[in-house]
């Protein structure tokens, strides 16, 4: 009844990341953008004697945030693949006339 089942998986190689794995990547790019913003407001406040600097500087970690969720909120789309079916000529071996 049962059939025996291989010991080494099967390779799929088009299926896409575990969800952990996404998550993982998503919060690791969060991480990153907002760890960017920490040295924007440190540099905007050694470069406050040059206040255009320093202002741009603030002016580029205003957005940090938004864009951090943004990129951590957006999965890879889902794939649009047809499901593939057997064609009657394959299992019977003769061409439909």
């Amino acid at each position: 009844m049962n059939s025996p089942r291989r010991e080494n998986p099967v390779l799929i190689t088009s299926a896409e990341p575990s969800y952990q794995d996404q998550l993982a990547a998503r919060r690791r790019r969060y991480a990153i953008v907002m760890s960017m913003r920490i040295p924007c407001i440190v540099l905007a406040v050694v470069f406050a004697k040059i206040w255009w600097l320093a202002l741009a500087l603030l002016l580029l970690s205003v957005p940090l945030p938004w864009m951090a969720v943004l990129i951590a909120n957006d999965r890879p789309p889902r794939k649009a693949e047809a499901p593939q079916r057997m064609q009657r000529q394959a299992l019977t071996g003769k061409k439909p006339s």
